[in-house]
């Protein structure tokens, strides 16, 4: 067989490649970055160990940043009554990206026993146009309800808050109202004239979702954690704002990284093939995962002298983010340096993980009653 050899172009080409992929990750970082270097958050990296629980997610550095996630621990450890806030708003699907923030949530429902309080925005939706009325909008809220049950929040620590059922958190959401000014609100959101009322309003809606847990009608849980993605942040600076001007604490907040796409750069639920959805069957995911960015080389005798690279490969990125530990992470990285393995390995043992993940899910979403749903959905009691 002829001896292989990279030419110079190959050589510059592949240079260029890594580049723009670094490129790529730092667009996708400065969000975090952001909220550092402008809005006062604190690095995740910056804690003691003490102030981090023993879960991988932390583990693996998937949060950047926090406000008084240190103090929410503490309180933890006091043994306080705490509760975690977190949303998905109506007009959206569940996916892969979303993994960071539920599986953390799950992790301190199973380990401390803490109560989650779910928003799932069905009055956003409407007032920004993502929903052509209400009637979509409660409907999806319902059917995001049972896949959050299925992928296994604990019916008896989860409630959901739909609004349209549950209409009294708009008494809350008015009381909030007086503590913030319009002025405030368009800084904070870009807002003009021209945009609805509805728009306007929804940041003390919002306030009172991630507040509300903290009343005396929903266990008074002195300390609420707020998972979120860098983007939604501006929501918890207006709830965290109002928290004392209300007697109320400062909600605790988490900032996961943003998680790329299959195909590099940031996830777009427009672009299909860019991440895997829960309603995937496994075999539309396993399509995806066979078209993802890899550091493959040209040819696979090129690859097995010169090895891949995994900086720029998404399917490494996707088993180094969810399923490998530490020692399975350096003896891939090693072999695919190497090119003692090839990215058609990597893709079968990436779809092995996500069509089992799958085939749970939606077992489990046939198996999830109407009634414990229901249940789970909070309702007004006067």
């Amino acid at each position: 067989m002829a001896e292989v050899e990279l030419t110079q172009e190959q050589i510059h080409g592949r240079e260029k490649e890594i580049a723009e992929a670094k490129e790529k990750e730092e667009a996708l970082l400065e969000s975090n970055k952001k909220l550092v270097k402008e809005f006062g958050a604190g690095l995740i990296e910056d804690l003691g160990k003490e102030d981090l629980p023993n879960f991988h997610i932390f583990q693996k550095g998937l949060f950047y940043s926090h406000r008084d996630f240190d103090q929410y621990m503490k309180a933890i450890k006091r043994r306080e009554k705490v509760a975690i806030a977190s949303g998905v708003n109506a007009s959206g699907k569940l996916h892969i990206g979303h993994k960071i923030v539920f599986d953390t949530i799950l992790f301190f429902q199973k380990e401390y026993q803490v109560p989650c309080f779910i928003p799932i925005s069905d009055d956003e939706s409407y007032v920004t146009g993502r929903v052509k009325d209400q009637e979509e909008g409660l409907m999806n809220s319902k059917i995001l309800a049972k896949e959050l049950l299925a992928y296994g929040f604990d019916p008896t620590l989860t409630f959901f808050i739909i609004d349209q059922i549950y209409t009294n958190i708009y008494n809350f959401a008015i009381r909030l109202s007086r503590g913030t000014t319009l002025s405030a609100l368009r800084s904070s959101y870009g807002y003009n004239m021209e945009d609805n009322c509805g728009v306007y309003f929804y940041p003390a809606v919002q306030s009172a979702h991630i507040l509300m847990p903290q009343l005396e009608e929903h266990g008074k849980h002195a300390h609420v954690l707020v998972p979120i993605g860098p983007d939604e942040d501006a929501h918890i600076r207006i709830g965290r704002d109002l928290a004392p001007k209300f007697g109320l604490v400062k909600p605790a907040v988490l900032h996961a990284y943003f998680i790329p796409g299959l195909k590099g750069g940031k996830m777009s639920t427009t672009d299909p093939n860019s991440a895997i959805f829960l309603e995937d069957d496994p075999k539309t995911a396993q399509a995806k995962i066979m078209r993802a960015k890899t550091g493959g080389r040209e040819t696979v005798d090129i690859q097995r002298k010169y090895g891949a690279d995994h900086e720029i490969c998404m399917v490494y990125r996707y088993l180094d983010l969810f399923y490998l530990n530490d020692a399975e992470r350096a003896d891939l990285k090693k072999k695919c340096k190497s090119g003692d393995v090839l990215c058609k390995e990597c893709k079968d043992r990436l779809a092995g993980h996500v069509c089992s993940m799958l085939e749970n899910f939606q077992k489990k979403m046939k198996e999830i009653k109407k009634e414990t749903v229901d249940r789970c959905i909070m309702k007004n009691h006067y």
